[in-house]
């Protein structure tokens, strides 16, 4: 008896895929595209024209200087044999800045909080345009206020940090003098020029985070500083972090308020509370007019510095941002 294994039914043939549609690109989205990455080349072009231009015209004065341009601590790039170095400059730079971030950051970001989970509608407008408008405010304004107002009323903080707090090195007064133009006050003044920038960027941020999580940290018991510590700042971090670079690069690279308001030096002192220091932005500005060709390559060349510090300071807040990406909820 014989017996037959079944045949399986042959499988129907499969329709040939239909040819994928070309999608007509409009001609305003080609526009728009072009012109972004035009904008975008055109970008890294001015980078590039501004470098090669700092470093070509500062490569005569150093090549003539007779002393170390990045650690001598004088500056008379006009004598005879010019000596000239940038270490003063960079360090009343980053010390000034450094102050402007550490009272300006802080106070920023509460301002933004308040504004948008504590104060009542119609107080938070008011108080968000009030912030605006100091921004508006001319840096030669700033350094009037500073020098002439500020300055003799910061005298007696002076004298308490200094009596108070003497036993840190950077508060302590070797100088009795009778001015506090100093770095103290240039960083106090900076401050509050970087204060507008910062807040109303961070009072966007806070304005974005989503509703929902607000509404969940509430719902779970949370009270409201927690629900901002949990929700909020999270959310808002990369943010803050962008704002606070913003405000950076102004305290960085203001010039007139800080050439109005500090008594210059070029003696590197890690006492904050006594006249000197200087900073690479204002002692371009008090000596450009007055330098000849060396000087003016000298000067040219403390530019350079202060370009390069600030794209190592954007690129390390690049970094920060993007390992903070995943609370920022663009990922979700």
């Amino acid at each position: 008896m014989s017996t037959t294994t079944p045949t399986a039914p042959a499988e129907p043939e499969r329709p040939a895929p239909a040819p994928a549609k070309r999608t007509k690109v409009r001609l305003g989205d080609r526009i728009f595209s072009g012109a972004s990455r035009g904008a975008g080349i055109s970008l890294l072009a001015i980078m590039a024209a501004i470098a090669i231009f700092l470093v070509v015209k500062a490569t005569d004065a150093l090549s003539k200087n007779q002393g170390s341009f990045l650690t001598d601590q004088g500056w008379d790039p006009n004598a005879a044999k010019p000596a000239f170095g940038v270490v003063t400059l960079v360090f009343g730079t980053v010390v000034s800045a450094g102050l402007a971030m550490l009272i300006a950051v802080p106070v920023a970001v509460g301002v933004a909080l308040f504004i948008t989970h504590y104060a009542p509608r119609r107080i938070a407008q008011t108080l968000g345009y009030v912030i605006d408008l100091l921004a508006a405010v001319p840096s030669v304004v700033y350094g009037l206020w500073g020098a002439v107002f500020l300055a003799p009323k910061m005298l007696g903080l002076h004298d308490w940090l200094s009596t108070y707090l003497g036993w840190i090195p950077l508060f302590d007064k070797e100088q009795a003098g009778v001015t506090a133009r100093t770095l103290f006050t240039v960083g106090v003044v900076l401050a509050i020029m970087i204060l507008p920038i910062i807040a109303a960027v961070s009072r966007e941020i806070f304005l974005q985070v989503p509703r929902a999580h607000e509404e969940a940290a509430l719902a779970l018991g949370a009270t409201r500083w927690e629900m901002i510590r949990v929700a909020v700042l999270p959310y808002g971090k990369p943010g803050i972090i962008s704002a606070s670079m913003l405000g950076l690069g102004r305290a960085v690279g203001e010039t007139i308020a800080v050439a109005m308001i500090l008594s210059p030096s070029f003696l590197v002192s890690v006492h904050i509370l006594d006249p000197g220091n200087n900073t690479i932005a204002a002692n371009i500005a008090n000596q450009f007019g007055e330098s000849g060709d060396v000087g003016r390559g000298a000067l040219i060349a403390s530019g350079l510095v202060l370009f390069v510090m600030t794209l190592l300071v954007n690129g390390a807040a690049r970094v920060v941002i993007n390992r903070r990406k995943q609370f920022s909820g663009a990922n979700s």
